[in-house]
């Protein structure tokens, strides 16, 4: 059966053009769908039931595995019998009348803006690595970029000029952004420090390289920000995306139209981005309850 999870996500990559990251994982999921599948004795995706997928989604909830997990697992095994009733490998599809599992959509966990300052002014940016990351955190907030964005950010994808930035986002959506005033000046000193001394002479595409003058890894930048974050003190859990969260916020906090920030964040579905206003509304209840002489 897992001859077959190699040219489904062979599709996914030259047809639907998924990230990936979104590809390697629906191969964990497919993986383990069919691990499960194996155990109950079904060696053939033909013998595979509605009621089957319906057991294996219950198992995972015994396991302890989130509802998110579980909803993003059951788009995986739909994308795939899908993919196998169109390439005529299998006559039906059993995920045909599965529902998916009603989540509570989770409100990103947030810094507030003296945090956000907090944290980016931990780099010292007399080092050449000070300066570099200081580069890195300005961008991320200033973009609201995805760190794996950032990592594949292409030097000459950056206009310091004019302040804007083109980043090829999921499924080679690019999309244009612009660079605030402090995310341009921290970009310009390190163009000018720090990355001719990483490369030493060498070139590279990527805008950001670590000290050997290679691409930047996701690990890499994540190990950074949680170490700034636990020098700037902040006690919040600290997740991959928070300055991307922290950013979409404060823009609407501020004002900024919800169309405006979906194109900045390069979702393709409006729905994911409102999943910020809630935040807002948050903060509203907050200061009503405060100051309101009824609360």
């Amino acid at each position: 059966m897992k001859e077959l999870i190699d040219s489904f996500l062979d599709y996914l990559t030259v047809e639907r053009g998924l990230a990936k990251n979104t590809v390697v994982a629906y191969r964990q999921d497919l993986n383990i769908y069919l691990d499960f599948m194996e155990r109950r004795g079904i060696s053939a995706l033909s013998r595979i039931s509605k009621n089957d997928i319906v057991e294996f989604m219950l198992f995972e909830k015994g396991q302890g595995v989130s509802p998110r997990s579980i909803s993003r697992r059951l788009a995986a095994i739909r994308m795939f019998h899908r993919f196998l009733s169109r390439e005529r490998i299998l006559k039906d599809d059993p995920t045909n009348l599965i529902d998916s599992p009603k989540l509570w959509k989770k409100v990103p966990d947030t810094l507030s803006l003296n945090e956000v300052e907090s944290l980016i002014s931990q780099p010292d940016v007399r080092l050449k690595q000070g300066a570099r990351d200081k580069a890195i955190l300005e961008t991320l907030y200033a973009t609201g970029m995805r760190v794996s964005e950032c990592t594949d950010l292409k030097a000459n994808n950056v206009n310091l000029d004019i302040g804007f930035l083109r980043c090829v986002g999921k499924g080679n959506k690019e999309r244009v952004i612009p660079l605030g005033k402090k995310a341009i000046h921290s970009i310009n000193r390190y163009l000018q420090s720090s990355r001719p001394y990483f490369l030493k002479g060498r070139s590279s595409e990527f805008l950001f390289v670590n000290r050997s003058g290679d691409k930047l890894s996701r690990q890499s930048v994540w190990k950074l920000i949680t170490q700034y974050a636990k020098e700037a003190g902040i006690k919040k859990p600290i997740k991959v995306h928070t300055l991307r969260h922290s950013f979409a916020t404060h823009l609407l906090e501020r004002g900024a139209d919800l169309r405006s920030v979906q194109e900045m964040l390069g979702h393709s579905n409006i729905s994911t981005t409102q999943i910020y206003t809630h935040i807002d509304k948050e903060r509203l209840k907050t200061i009503h309850k405060m100051f309101h002489p009824r609360p």
